[in-house]
């Protein structure tokens, strides 16, 4: 059985630490603002699921994102183990427009996640709405 596993471990590690392909001009690309010790990732397009977690790549127009969240908050003021928590988060946006990037920016304050789509630019498009969270 630990013969089985060797490999299938190595190939889920080797595509963790795959290259990104390159973006489709012809579809809107959205990846995401990254925090060291925070892990967000894509889930699901309209109910699908995605192939890769690490972005989104979309056709233009209207689009439902699930991401999944994970981050850890210290608790107390003794600075004891932190919560860690696990979230689901929602995006829609009316307009996603080939060939423009976009992204996905998350952060938390006490236990509450905030999210929201930004252009290339900054500028905020769409905020985030929170589903589950749970601890872990």
């Amino acid at each position: 059985m630990r013969v089985l596993l060797v490999p299938l471990i190595a190939s889920l590690l080797s595509a963790c630490a795959s290259p990104l392909p390159e973006a489709d001009p012809q579809q809107a690309w959205v990846d995401f603002q990254r925090t060291a010790g925070e892990l967000l990732m894509a889930d699901r397009v309209d109910g699908q699921r995605t192939a890769d977690g690490r972005y989104f790549q979309l056709s233009p127009g209207a689009h439902r994102l699930h991401l999944t969240y994970r981050f850890e908050e210290p608790i107390g003021p003794l600075n004891r183990e932190p919560q860690v928590m696990f979230c689901y988060l929602r995006i829609d946006y009316p307009a996603f427009a080939a060939g423009v990037r976009y992204r996905i920016v998350a952060r938390h304050r006490l236990l509450e996640p905030e999210s929201w789509l930004e252009d290339a630019h900054g500028q905020r498009l769409a905020d985030g709405k929170t589903g589950q969270c749970m601890a872990q």
